[in-house]
């Protein structure tokens, strides 16, 4: 492939990368991973509860203890990134992750799962960012950034559904320690090849001083708020501890954001997040993942219980999804993002994954999986794949390079923080429809089979239910993406970085406004 010429930030003209794409080979790699492992557990985790004696009370912890110290510390992870540069930030965050990793395929007793868990969690917060800001600082020019970063959206995409059948096939063929240890060679690959082929441009270091006040509050700030949603979903909304998150994340990242107001090196430059496509891009995507997350559990829910699929089975079943992700990322999207505006892209791509979802409103216990769930999936993955991947390049264009790893760990928390609300508030809001079907209609099943039928009426009720808000959802961020984002297609005009000021333009191949 012969090297594309482009200008640097610096503004002097210099030869891409000659390595860009099997960098991207081990970039995606790590990535899969890091998406695998946020569904691969969930498939274990009743094996996993029953040889560690973990309670029922305490089972959530192998989720929660991961999410908590993911969402928390990705701001941070960002920042590390840009300070020790994203190469290094990449490779420790995957040698971390393979060793947390081993911790938890080894462990012999709950607090040890716990404990992998979140260490799992942190060094995911260092990796994540830093292998989006190095796709972000290696590939400039227009039409090579749309392939990769196609590539990349449609790993963020289907990787969940892919870790739903391996860890199908290793919870029922191995044991579920293999969940764990599975990441352990993707970690050793990626770290290896990312070590020997990539090269970060010079001058892509942010070396000012870390904001260490920035630090404490967004982190407490996450913390406080995943957590809230996460004892929302066990313990209600009305829960005094679960309001007290509440409330408490919201006074510390409203400081937060003061805070970066005032400082001279902040964390989170405010500069990142209010320039409108990038706002408009975190927000419509945050709302897309609420919607996606919830349906994943509900779906598999649905076929493992009230269709009776094996773990296996279930994991097959979704490939259509994955299908769709991968042909609206790398065929659709990837064709259209050098030709057609952004926003072109997302609000007709979350309108599709809307109809798509309307089609599952419609789900009855005897719903036919080739009439109305393969459909209904193909349309999902098409318009979540043709969707992400424009705004996954969006989201780290027209930033400085110093900026990268922070504005790649903003992708990342609006999709933490949305995986966070949309299982708490999707599934609080089935579980109340179930509880209301069955007060309605149990009365009148006199047979213990008719009682039964009634519950799983009442659980598809409450699917359903919650379905019709996640099209709701859905519809809402095509809005936004439809309203803020008003990038124009990308070319080779400069646009204003993320600072403010002429001297700030960035001479490279983006985003047109």
């Amino acid at each position: 492939m012969s090297e594309t010429a482009v200008k640097a930030p610096g503004g002097t003209l210099g030869a891409a990368d000659p390595n860009r794409w099997k960098a991207l080979v081990f970039i995606a790699l790590a990535q899969l991973m890091v998406v695998l492992d946020a569904t691969i557990v969930n498939i274990a985790l009743p094996s996993a509860q029953q040889d560690l004696g973990i309670s029922d009370g305490n089972r959530q912890w192998v989720v929660t203890a991961y999410a908590l110290a993911f969402g928390g510390l990705l701001l941070f992870g960002g920042r590390i990134a840009d300070l020790w540069g994203r190469k290094r930030a990449f490779v420790i965050g995957l040698a971390g992750f393979a060793a947390a990793s081993a911790l938890g395929g080894a462990a012999t007793n709950e607090a040890m799962m716990f404990g992998a868990r979140a260490l799992q969690g942190v060094f995911g917060a260092l990796l994540a960012p830093a292998a989006l800001s190095l796709l972000a600082v290696m590939f400039t020019d227009a039409k090579e950034r749309a392939k990769a970063f196609g590539i990349y959206g449609a790993i963020a995409g289907g990787g969940g559904a892919v870790g739903l059948i391996l860890g199908g096939f290793l919870t029922e063929y191995l044991d579920w320690r293999w969940t764990f240890f599975v990441n352990i060679p993707f970690a050793i690959l990626a770290a290896a090849g990312a070590w020997f082929v990539i090269r970060e441009p010079k001058g892509a270091r942010n070396s000012s001083a870390l904001d260490i006040p920035g630090v404490i509050l967004s982190t407490l700030g996450l913390v406080a708020l995943v957590y809230g949603f996460t004892r929302a979903e066990s313990n209600g909304w009305g829960d005094s501890l679960t309001v007290g998150m509440f409330v408490a994340s919201g006074v510390l990242l409203a400081a937060f954001v003061l805070v970066e107001s005032k400082v001279k090196a902040p964390l989170l430059p405010l500069r990142v997040v209010t320039e409108r496509n990038r706002g408009g891009i975190y927000l419509s995507l945050g709302l897309a993942i609420i919607a996606m997350f919830g349906l994943f559990l509900f779906l598999t829910y649905y076929l493992q219980i009230v269709k009776g699929y094996s773990p296996v089975k279930t994991g097959f079943a979704f490939l259509p999804m994955i299908a769709g992700m991968i042909t609206g990322s790398t065929q659709i999207g990837t064709r259209l993002m050098t030709r057609v505006a952004p926003r072109l892209l997302m609000g007709p791509g979350f309108l599709v994954a809307a109809v798509g979802m309307l089609l599952l409103t419609q789900l009855e216990i005897g719903s036919s999986y080739a009439a109305l769930l393969l459909p209904a999936m193909l349309l999902l993955g098409l318009g979540m794949g043709t969707a992400f991947m424009p705004a996954m390049s969006l989201a780290t264009q027209g930033v400085k390079p110093q900026d990268a790893g922070v504005a790649s760990a903003m992708v990342n928390t609006s999709q933490q923080v949305g995986g966070a609300i949309g299982t708490a508030l999707l599934n609080t809001i089935a579980a109340s429809a179930t509880t209301a079907y069955v007060a309605d209609h149990i009365a009148g099943a006199t047979s213990r089979s008719q009682q039964q039928l009634v519950q799983l009426e009442a659980m598809v009720q409450g699917y359903t239910s919650a379905i019709w808000f996640a099209v709701g959802i859905l519809v809402a961020a095509a809005v936004i993406a439809l309203t803020f984002v008003n990038a124009g297609r990308p070319g080779g005009t400069t646009v204003a970085s993320s600072e403010d000021g002429a001297e700030d333009e960035v001479p490279v191949p983006v985003v047109a406004h």
